[in-house]
Protein backbone atom coordinates (compact mmCIF):
# COMPACT_ATOMS: atom_id res chain seq x y z
CA UNK A 1 0.00 0.00 0.00
CA UNK A 2 1.10 3.45 -1.26
CA UNK A 3 2.02 6.14 1.35
CA UNK A 4 2.12 3.61 4.68
CA UNK A 5 5.81 4.54 5.34
CA UNK A 6 7.57 2.23 4.12
CA UNK A 7 10.80 3.82 3.04
CA UNK A 8 10.72 6.44 6.02
CA UNK A 9 10.59 3.61 8.16
CA UNK A 10 14.02 1.71 6.36
CA UNK A 11 15.52 5.03 5.76
CA UNK A 12 14.85 5.67 9.86
CA UNK A 13 15.82 2.25 10.97
CA UNK A 14 18.45 1.36 8.49
CA UNK A 15 20.16 4.57 8.12
CA UNK A 16 23.62 2.94 6.53
CA UNK A 17 21.00 0.65 3.74
CA UNK A 18 22.28 0.94 -0.01
CA UNK A 19 18.90 1.71 -1.77
CA UNK A 20 17.72 1.31 -4.98
CA UNK A 21 15.10 2.97 -5.50
CA UNK A 22 12.49 1.74 -8.75
CA UNK A 23 10.38 4.92 -8.27
CA UNK A 24 13.34 6.62 -9.89
CA UNK A 25 12.22 6.52 -13.85
CA UNK A 26 15.88 6.60 -15.40
CA UNK A 27 17.11 3.70 -12.39
CA UNK A 28 13.98 1.92 -12.97
CA UNK A 29 14.01 1.94 -16.70
CA UNK A 30 17.96 0.85 -16.69
CA UNK A 31 16.72 -2.61 -14.66
CA UNK A 32 13.81 -3.09 -16.06
CA UNK A 33 15.72 -3.48 -19.80
CA UNK A 34 18.74 -5.25 -17.91
CA UNK A 35 17.79 -6.85 -14.41
CA UNK A 36 21.34 -8.32 -14.55
CA UNK A 37 22.79 -5.03 -13.53
CA UNK A 38 22.22 -5.26 -10.65
CA UNK A 39 24.62 -8.40 -9.68
CA UNK A 40 28.19 -5.72 -10.67
CA UNK A 41 26.20 -3.17 -8.72
CA UNK A 42 26.08 -5.00 -5.47
CA UNK A 43 30.05 -5.75 -5.75
CA UNK A 44 30.57 -2.64 -4.72
CA UNK A 45 28.54 -2.58 -1.75
CA UNK A 46 30.16 -4.25 1.16
CA UNK A 47 28.05 -7.82 2.08
CA UNK A 48 27.12 -6.63 5.64
CA UNK A 49 25.20 -3.78 4.23
CA UNK A 50 21.28 -3.76 3.80
CA UNK A 51 20.30 -3.44 0.46
CA UNK A 52 17.02 -2.25 0.08
CA UNK A 53 14.96 -2.51 -3.11
CA UNK A 54 12.36 0.03 -2.76
CA UNK A 55 9.05 -0.63 -5.36
CA UNK A 56 10.67 -3.80 -6.26
CA UNK A 57 7.41 -5.13 -8.11
CA UNK A 58 7.89 -2.77 -10.87
CA UNK A 59 10.93 -5.01 -11.90
CA UNK A 60 10.28 -8.72 -10.81
CA UNK A 61 13.06 -10.26 -12.48
CA UNK A 62 15.33 -8.49 -10.38
CA UNK A 63 13.87 -11.59 -8.25
CA UNK A 64 16.54 -13.72 -9.60
CA UNK A 65 19.40 -11.52 -8.55
CA UNK A 66 18.77 -11.42 -5.21
CA UNK A 67 18.25 -15.17 -4.56
CA UNK A 68 21.52 -15.72 -6.25
CA UNK A 69 23.30 -12.69 -3.65
CA UNK A 70 21.39 -14.19 -0.71
CA UNK A 71 22.71 -17.89 -1.68
CA UNK A 72 26.17 -16.88 -2.57
CA UNK A 73 26.90 -14.10 -0.76
CA UNK A 74 24.61 -13.93 2.23
CA UNK A 75 23.65 -10.71 1.59
CA UNK A 76 20.12 -9.25 3.45
CA UNK A 77 18.21 -7.53 1.53
CA UNK A 78 14.55 -5.82 2.40
CA UNK A 79 11.82 -5.73 -0.24
CA UNK A 80 9.46 -2.86 -0.15
CA UNK A 81 6.70 -3.33 -2.65
CA UNK A 82 2.96 -1.65 -2.59
CA UNK A 83 1.65 -4.36 -4.60
CA UNK A 84 2.07 -8.51 -4.63
CA UNK A 85 0.41 -8.72 -7.93
CA UNK A 86 2.70 -8.45 -10.32
CA UNK A 87 5.05 -10.59 -7.88
CA UNK A 88 2.82 -13.75 -9.09
CA UNK A 89 2.89 -13.51 -12.38
CA UNK A 90 4.30 -16.58 -13.79
CA UNK A 91 8.04 -17.12 -13.78
CA UNK A 92 8.41 -14.72 -10.85
CA UNK A 93 11.35 -15.96 -8.55
CA UNK A 94 9.46 -15.87 -4.90
CA UNK A 95 12.55 -16.36 -3.16
CA UNK A 96 11.32 -20.16 -2.03
CA UNK A 97 10.87 -19.53 1.44
CA UNK A 98 13.91 -16.91 1.55
CA UNK A 99 11.54 -13.88 2.55
CA UNK A 100 9.90 -13.17 5.38
CA UNK A 101 6.69 -11.01 4.45
CA UNK A 102 5.16 -7.86 6.25
CA UNK A 103 2.53 -5.59 5.93
CA UNK A 104 2.54 -2.36 6.88
CA UNK A 105 -1.18 -1.04 8.17
CA UNK A 106 -2.62 2.20 8.68
CA UNK A 107 -1.24 4.43 12.22
CA UNK A 108 -2.98 2.53 15.21
CA UNK A 109 -3.64 4.07 18.46
CA UNK A 110 -0.83 2.26 19.90
CA UNK A 111 1.80 4.24 17.42
CA UNK A 112 -0.64 7.99 17.43
CA UNK A 113 -0.17 8.10 21.13
CA UNK A 114 -1.97 11.24 22.67
CA UNK A 115 -2.68 12.36 18.84
CA UNK A 116 -4.91 9.50 18.46
CA UNK A 117 -8.10 11.27 17.37
CA UNK A 118 -11.24 8.59 16.68
CA UNK A 119 -13.75 11.19 14.57
CA UNK A 120 -10.51 12.10 12.67
CA UNK A 121 -9.28 8.65 12.25
CA UNK A 122 -13.28 7.80 11.16
CA UNK A 123 -13.79 10.98 8.89
CA UNK A 124 -9.56 10.81 6.85
CA UNK A 125 -8.18 7.26 7.80
CA UNK A 126 -4.40 7.56 9.60
CA UNK A 127 -2.30 6.24 6.29
CA UNK A 128 1.36 8.29 7.35
CA UNK A 129 0.99 10.39 4.60
CA UNK A 130 -2.70 11.65 5.13
CA UNK A 131 -1.91 11.36 9.03
CA UNK A 132 0.93 13.87 8.40
CA UNK A 133 -1.12 16.38 5.72
CA UNK A 134 -2.06 19.42 6.41
CA UNK A 135 -5.06 19.31 4.02
CA UNK A 136 -6.14 15.15 4.50
CA UNK A 137 -9.18 16.07 2.10
CA UNK A 138 -6.85 17.23 -0.76
CA UNK A 139 -3.87 14.64 0.11
CA UNK A 140 -6.45 11.46 0.07
CA UNK A 141 -8.15 13.24 -3.60
CA UNK A 142 -4.82 12.86 -4.69
CA UNK A 143 -4.09 9.32 -3.21
CA UNK A 144 -6.60 7.49 -4.83
CA UNK A 145 -6.13 9.68 -8.34
CA UNK A 146 -1.97 8.36 -7.79
CA UNK A 147 -3.58 4.99 -7.08
CA UNK A 148 -5.41 4.90 -10.42
CA UNK A 149 -2.39 6.10 -12.79
CA UNK A 150 0.41 4.37 -10.87
CA UNK A 151 -0.82 0.79 -9.49
CA UNK A 152 -3.85 0.36 -11.93
CA UNK A 153 -2.96 2.50 -15.45
CA UNK A 154 0.96 2.31 -15.04
CA UNK A 155 1.24 -1.59 -14.22
CA UNK A 156 -1.58 -2.25 -16.78
CA UNK A 157 -3.72 -4.23 -14.10
CA UNK A 158 -6.94 -3.83 -16.22
CA UNK A 159 -7.70 -3.68 -19.41
CA UNK A 160 -10.71 -1.27 -19.04
CA UNK A 161 -10.04 1.65 -17.19
CA UNK A 162 -13.17 3.20 -17.47
CA UNK A 163 -15.14 -0.10 -15.93
CA UNK A 164 -12.61 0.19 -12.59
CA UNK A 165 -13.52 3.37 -12.14
CA UNK A 166 -16.68 2.90 -11.85
CA UNK A 167 -16.47 0.08 -9.97
CA UNK A 168 -14.30 1.40 -7.32
CA UNK A 169 -17.00 3.99 -5.94
CA UNK A 170 -19.47 1.21 -6.11
CA UNK A 171 -17.32 -1.36 -4.20
CA UNK A 172 -16.74 1.46 -1.40
CA UNK A 173 -20.59 1.12 -0.67
CA UNK A 174 -19.64 -2.40 0.49
CA UNK A 175 -17.05 -1.19 2.89
CA UNK A 176 -18.13 -3.52 6.06
CA UNK A 177 -20.70 -5.86 4.34
CA UNK A 178 -20.91 -9.45 2.22
CA UNK A 179 -19.86 -9.34 -0.92
CA UNK A 180 -22.82 -9.29 -3.58
CA UNK A 181 -20.95 -9.56 -7.02
CA UNK A 182 -24.02 -9.59 -8.90
CA UNK A 183 -25.02 -5.96 -6.80
CA UNK A 184 -21.61 -4.61 -7.22
CA UNK A 185 -21.55 -6.07 -11.30
CA UNK A 186 -24.96 -4.47 -12.12
CA UNK A 187 -24.07 -1.02 -10.37
CA UNK A 188 -20.95 -0.82 -12.26
CA UNK A 189 -22.24 -1.66 -15.42
CA UNK A 190 -19.72 -4.35 -15.53
CA UNK A 191 -19.29 -7.90 -16.08
CA UNK A 192 -19.17 -10.61 -12.68
CA UNK A 193 -15.82 -12.10 -13.51
CA UNK A 194 -14.34 -8.62 -14.18
CA UNK A 195 -15.71 -7.77 -10.55
CA UNK A 196 -14.05 -10.97 -9.14
CA UNK A 197 -10.70 -10.01 -10.63
CA UNK A 198 -11.11 -6.35 -9.81
CA UNK A 199 -11.83 -7.36 -6.13
CA UNK A 200 -8.30 -8.71 -6.47
CA UNK A 201 -6.90 -5.83 -7.59
CA UNK A 202 -7.75 -4.11 -4.55
CA UNK A 203 -6.40 -7.04 -2.47
CA UNK A 204 -2.96 -6.98 -4.09
CA UNK A 205 -2.37 -3.69 -3.74
CA UNK A 206 -3.40 -3.86 -0.54
CA UNK A 207 -5.89 -2.22 -0.43
CA UNK A 208 -8.62 -3.98 1.04
CA UNK A 209 -8.95 -7.50 2.15
CA UNK A 210 -11.96 -10.58 2.10
CA UNK A 211 -12.69 -11.69 5.50
CA UNK A 212 -14.18 -15.27 5.06
CA UNK A 213 -17.13 -16.48 7.55
CA UNK A 214 -16.32 -19.18 9.76
CA UNK A 215 -16.96 -22.79 9.14
CA UNK A 216 -17.65 -25.05 12.12
CA UNK A 217 -18.47 -27.62 9.79
CA UNK A 218 -17.71 -27.69 6.16
CA UNK A 219 -21.63 -28.39 4.75
CA UNK A 220 -21.88 -26.45 1.49
CA UNK A 221 -25.46 -24.97 3.50
CA UNK A 222 -23.46 -23.13 6.07
CA UNK A 223 -20.98 -21.43 3.50
CA UNK A 224 -21.40 -17.93 3.20
CA UNK A 225 -19.72 -15.29 1.10
CA UNK A 226 -16.80 -13.18 2.73
CA UNK A 227 -17.72 -9.64 3.86
CA UNK A 228 -15.41 -6.87 2.05
CA UNK A 229 -13.08 -4.42 4.24
CA UNK A 230 -11.12 -1.66 3.15
CA UNK A 231 -8.34 -1.32 5.33
CA UNK A 232 -8.63 2.47 5.86
CA UNK A 233 -11.37 4.93 6.15
CA UNK A 234 -10.23 7.62 4.39
CA UNK A 235 -9.14 5.56 1.49
CA UNK A 236 -12.74 4.11 1.28
CA UNK A 237 -14.24 7.44 1.85
CA UNK A 238 -12.15 9.04 -0.73
CA UNK A 239 -12.98 6.24 -3.23
CA UNK A 240 -16.74 6.71 -3.00
CA UNK A 241 -15.78 10.56 -3.48
CA UNK A 242 -16.98 11.64 -0.24
CA UNK A 243 -15.25 13.06 2.96
CA UNK A 244 -17.54 15.64 4.08
CA UNK A 245 -18.07 14.87 7.93
CA UNK A 246 -19.00 11.45 8.95
CA UNK A 247 -22.92 10.49 8.36
CA UNK A 248 -24.63 8.19 11.20
CA UNK A 249 -24.88 5.78 8.34
CA UNK A 250 -21.26 5.11 7.76
CA UNK A 251 -20.07 5.54 11.49
CA UNK A 252 -21.09 1.94 12.01
CA UNK A 253 -19.32 0.34 9.18
CA UNK A 254 -16.24 3.10 8.92
CA UNK A 255 -15.45 2.09 13.39
CA UNK A 256 -15.89 -1.69 12.63
CA UNK A 257 -13.75 -1.48 9.46
CA UNK A 258 -11.05 0.23 11.69
CA UNK A 259 -11.17 -2.26 14.27
CA UNK A 260 -10.58 -4.88 12.03
CA UNK A 261 -7.36 -2.82 10.48
CA UNK A 262 -5.76 -2.57 14.28
CA UNK A 263 -6.60 -6.33 14.61
CA UNK A 264 -4.69 -7.31 11.36
CA UNK A 265 -1.99 -4.59 12.58
CA UNK A 266 -1.37 -6.29 15.78
CA UNK A 267 -2.13 -9.41 14.46
CA UNK A 268 0.97 -9.30 12.35
CA UNK A 269 3.57 -8.85 15.55
CA UNK A 270 2.32 -10.38 17.97
CA UNK A 271 1.11 -13.74 16.66
CA UNK A 272 -2.52 -12.41 18.50
CA UNK A 273 -4.57 -15.28 16.29
CA UNK A 274 -3.88 -18.22 14.01
CA UNK A 275 -7.45 -17.46 11.82
CA UNK A 276 -9.94 -14.65 11.97
CA UNK A 277 -13.27 -14.93 10.35
CA UNK A 278 -16.81 -13.31 11.13
CA UNK A 279 -19.61 -15.57 12.79
CA UNK A 280 -22.86 -15.81 11.26
CA UNK A 281 -24.68 -19.24 11.78
CA UNK A 282 -26.95 -20.64 8.65
CA UNK A 283 -29.99 -20.97 10.73
CA UNK A 284 -30.16 -17.37 12.03
CA UNK A 285 -29.98 -14.72 9.49
CA UNK A 286 -29.98 -11.88 11.41
CA UNK A 287 -27.60 -12.78 14.35
CA UNK A 288 -23.89 -12.76 13.93
CA UNK A 289 -20.55 -11.48 15.66
CA UNK A 290 -18.21 -9.01 13.63
CA UNK A 291 -15.15 -10.93 14.15
CA UNK A 292 -14.05 -14.19 15.78
CA UNK A 293 -10.35 -14.88 16.59
CA UNK A 294 -8.84 -18.24 16.53
CA UNK A 295 -5.48 -19.27 18.66
CA UNK A 296 -4.96 -23.26 18.49
CA UNK A 297 -8.11 -24.55 19.47
CA UNK A 298 -9.80 -21.24 21.25
CA UNK A 299 -11.72 -18.40 19.98
CA UNK A 300 -11.78 -15.06 20.92
CA UNK A 301 -15.45 -13.45 20.19
CA UNK A 302 -15.96 -9.52 18.84
CA UNK A 303 -18.60 -7.63 18.64
CA UNK A 304 -18.13 -4.07 17.84
CA UNK A 305 -20.74 -1.25 18.19
CA UNK A 306 -20.46 2.75 16.65
CA UNK A 307 -22.61 3.50 19.92
CA UNK A 308 -21.51 6.09 23.12
CA UNK A 309 -23.98 3.81 24.87
CA UNK A 310 -24.28 0.24 25.86
CA UNK A 311 -28.19 -1.84 25.88
CA UNK A 312 -28.48 -5.44 26.00
CA UNK A 313 -29.65 -6.00 22.42
CA UNK A 314 -26.33 -5.51 21.54
CA UNK A 315 -25.43 -8.44 23.16
CA UNK A 316 -27.54 -11.31 20.63
CA UNK A 317 -24.73 -12.43 18.94
CA UNK A 318 -22.21 -12.89 21.76
CA UNK A 319 -25.37 -14.78 23.38
CA UNK A 320 -25.68 -16.97 20.71
CA UNK A 321 -22.43 -17.64 19.92
CA UNK A 322 -21.95 -19.40 23.25
CA UNK A 323 -22.98 -22.51 22.11
CA UNK A 324 -20.09 -22.62 19.58
CA UNK A 325 -16.99 -25.23 21.62
CA UNK A 326 -14.18 -23.49 23.18
CA UNK A 327 -15.17 -19.83 23.54
CA UNK A 328 -12.46 -18.51 25.81
CA UNK A 329 -13.58 -14.59 25.99
CA UNK A 330 -16.53 -13.20 24.69
CA UNK A 331 -16.32 -9.07 23.93
CA UNK A 332 -18.63 -6.07 23.04
CA UNK A 333 -16.68 -3.21 22.12
CA UNK A 334 -18.35 0.12 22.02
CA UNK A 335 -17.58 3.71 22.42
CA UNK A 336 -18.79 4.41 26.12
CA UNK A 337 -16.38 4.58 29.27
CA UNK A 338 -18.04 2.26 31.17
CA UNK A 339 -16.07 -1.67 31.70
CA UNK A 340 -19.29 -3.78 32.76
CA UNK A 341 -19.15 -8.05 32.89
CA UNK A 342 -22.45 -9.51 32.31
CA UNK A 343 -23.86 -12.61 34.42
CA UNK A 344 -23.21 -14.91 31.59
CA UNK A 345 -19.57 -13.58 31.55
CA UNK A 346 -19.86 -11.49 28.24
CA UNK A 347 -17.38 -8.16 28.70
CA UNK A 348 -18.71 -4.98 27.47
CA UNK A 349 -15.51 -2.53 27.01
CA UNK A 350 -14.65 0.97 25.73
CA UNK A 351 -12.80 1.32 22.51
CA UNK A 352 -9.51 2.76 24.53
CA UNK A 353 -9.55 -0.40 26.89
CA UNK A 354 -9.87 -2.65 23.60
CA UNK A 355 -7.15 -0.54 21.69
CA UNK A 356 -4.54 -0.82 24.85
CA UNK A 357 -5.67 -4.55 25.42
CA UNK A 358 -4.17 -5.25 21.73
CA UNK A 359 -0.67 -2.87 22.91
CA UNK A 360 -0.18 -4.99 25.77
CA UNK A 361 -1.39 -8.72 24.19
CA UNK A 362 -3.87 -9.07 26.72
CA UNK A 363 -7.04 -9.70 24.21
CA UNK A 364 -7.29 -13.19 25.48
CA UNK A 365 -7.68 -14.39 28.80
Amino acid sequence: MRGAGKTTWVRETFPEAYIVDLLDESRFQQLAANPALLAPELRTVPRDRLVVLDEVQRVPALLNEVHRAIDRDRRRFALLGSSARRLRTAGTNLLAGRATVRTMYPLVPAELGTDFDLDRVLRFGSIPLVWRSEDPRATLDAYVNLYIKEEVRGEALVRNLPGFLRFLPVAALFHGQVINISGIARDAATARATVEGYIGILEDTLLATRLPAFEARLRVRERRHPKLYWVDAGIVRAAKRDLGAVGAEERGPLFEGFVFTILRAHGEVSELYDDIAYWAPADAHATEVDFLLRRGRDHLAVEVKASSRFSAAQLAGLRAIAELPRVARRVLVYLGDRSLKMEDGIEVWPFDRFARALAERALWP
